[in-house]
């Protein structure tokens, strides 16, 4: 448990000195002791009247005046820095650059080291690598997935419709036929040299075979080659389409005229599209969303198919798309670790290692301080911690550097305690920011004020008994003459009084008593033979045998010697 410091001040009078602990006088210095009290002795043993078995008591008198009532704690410590760091290697390699010594200041993010990386990049090149590939597995199942859906070839009606849900479907089957027959074509053989003066988008006459319905329509195409028909005859193939008007289907043949050529020999109609609908994958009819007979669009789903087999192959080449990202990014931190950059910003305190070296990983490269300010923990009795509060000011001293001052401050108190023997510390962090010549790992004194009075009406702590009594000199000429039948000496009184701040040598006076007021108080008397001060005279007590205490004085007019009373 730490140590309370008190200091007391600003004495308005000379102050009498108080009386020191007794100390225990050895055996080597019995002849001193003797000397010192010998006046004394002799006077009680021969002249002065003997002691009864009763404890004789011994006061002391000096007057109530005002000083100055400082308490403080006190405790130790070891500076920190604000901050440390040690800069540890993770990788292997030969170390190519570590341009910084000792003593240097550093930035955070400033490169310390740079390491050989050559094994790293191909590293992250082969990862890279191993993504693509996962990525393009994925792609590839995800179309396989998109072929469930399949769709229409063309816009037109879905004539027929050959599946039902539930059905199985492998890839390449035929699922229905979609037809647009809202406008037919034909194509009709006309003479070459009446073909060639024919263009696209000019107007044409067709007539249907049998009905002899004659149609608009318009060339939509002309072949750029002759074609040779039966009887050396040497026609161009022209397509005409016409607007079916509902009835038309491609078993109808028809002729055409185009202005005044008409074409060489029939043809027959065809309809603008008519194309099956294939299943590109295999799986189960799940859905139809377009009934035979409906109309579609191009491209529009009208069987929905389902495959366990390629949801499953897909959740695969997801998870290996992941696995292959997370090997990319290891290998791209593992690169970034051949620059080993300064965490903080600081002072190189050491370094363990210069360019050319090989590093190994766990290797501690060099040490870095944060000297931006100083701290310390002291532990705080638990009977103390209720008085430290964060902002308190702290004066503090080191061994290091006598006769300097420091000032901290109390930055943090924490609840956080610690148990040895049945008593409980708390720490308390304490910041230095003006550090002069302290350094970090040096051991220091720091004293935390917890109360301060200035120039206040006071007596010794000892003078207060009875709760809140102080014994107060009268006009009596009798002093430690005797005692009345209270105990009390003759020429003293009780007064009551109100009290104030106290440190463990002295206590405030608030009222009750004014200042130069004599007052006495019996010291603490240890048993055996004591040599101490008293009031500036030399004092021996002794015991009788019996546990009372007997006192005597040597010269300076204590109690038991010339200028004093006796008992």
């Amino acid at each position: 448990m730490a140590k309370k410091k008190q200091e007391a001040g600003g004495v308005a009078t000379q102050e009498p000195p108080k009386p020191r602990r007794k100390i225990k006088i050895k055996t080597i210095v019995w002849a001193v002791i003797l000397l010192a009290a010998a006046g004394g002795a002799v006077y009680y043993f021969t002249a002065g009247p003997k002691p009864d078995a009763q404890t004789v008591s011994t006061y002391l008198e000096e007057p109530a005046q005002r000083r100055d009532i400082v308490s403080e704690l006190s405790y130790s410590g070891t500076l920190e820095p604000a901050d440390s760091y040690t800069v540890t290697g993770l990788v292997s390699g030969e170390i190519l650059s570590a341009d910084f010594e000792e003593g240097d200041m550093v930035r955070k993010d400033d490169v310390l080291y740079t390491v050989d990386a050559s094994d790293a990049a191909t590293g992250v090149e082969r990862a890279e690598n191993s993504l693509q590939q996962a990525q393009r597995s994925y792609n590839q199942v995800q179309r396989g997935l998109s072929d469930l859906n399949i769709q229409a070839p063309a816009a037109g009606q879905l004539v027929s419709l050959d599946v039902e849900v539930g059905d199985n479907v492998v890839a390449g089957q035929s699922v229905g036929l979609v037809r647009d027959g809202s406008t037919m074509s034909i194509e009709l053989p006309f003479p070459a040299d009446e073909a060639v003066n024919f263009y696209i988008g000019q107007a044409a006459q067709v007539t249907v075979d049998g009905s002899f319905e004659t149609l608009s329509g318009t060339v939509t195409k002309i072949n750029a080659s002759d074609t040779v028909l039966i009887g050396n005859r040497i026609v161009r193939m022209v397509t005409i389409e016409v607007q079916n008007p509902g009835a038309m289907t491609s078993a109808l043949q028809a002729t055409a005229t185009v202005g005044a050529s008409a074409c060489a020999e029939s043809g027959t109609f065809a309809y603008r599209a008519e194309k099956q609908v294939i299943a590109a994958a295999s799986g189960k009819v799940a859905s139809l969303p377009v009934a035979e007979g409906g109309t579609v669009y191009k491209d529009q789903t009208i069987v929905v198919l389902s495959s366990d087999n390629l949801q499953d192959q897909l959740a695969n080449a997801q998870a290996q798309i992941e696995d292959a990202q997370l090997a990319l990014d290891n290998q791209r931190d593992t690169l970034d670790n051949y620059a080993i950059e300064s965490p903080i910003d600081g002072t190189i305190i050491d370094k363990s290692y210069k360019q050319g070296d090989n590093l190994e990983p766990g290797k501690a490269l060099c040490t870095i301080f944060d000297l931006r300010y100083l701290s310390f923990i002291m532990y705080v009795d638990e009977l103390d911690i209720s008085q430290v509060q964060v902002g308190q000011k702290v004066e503090i001293t080191a061994e290091a550097l006598p006769g300097e001052t420091f000032e901290g401050t109390v930055t943090k108190v924490s609840i956080n305690g610690t148990t040895t023997g049945g008593v409980t510390a708390y720490p308390v962090t304490v910041q230095i920011d003006e550090m002069g010549d302290l350094l970090p790992g040096m051991n220091v004194d720091a004293s935390v004020v917890v109360s301060e009075r200035r120039d206040v009406l006071s007596v010794p702590v000892e003078a207060v008994s009875r709760g809140n009594q102080v014994l107060v000199k009268t006009d009596s000429p009798t002093a430690f003459q005797a005692e009345n039948p209270e105990g009390i000496p003759v020429g003293y009184e009780y007064v009551e009084v109100t009290l104030g701040s106290s440190n463990d040598d002295y206590i405030e006076i608030t009222g009750g008593l004014d200042e130069g007021a004599q007052i006495a108080y019996q010291p603490p008397v240890a048993s055996g033979s004591d040599f101490f001060f008293m009031g500036g005279s030399q004092y021996v007590s002794m015991s009788d045998g019996s546990g009372e205490v007997m006192v005597t004085s040597g010269p300076g007019g204590g109690p038991g010697g010339p200028g004093g009373g006796g008992f």
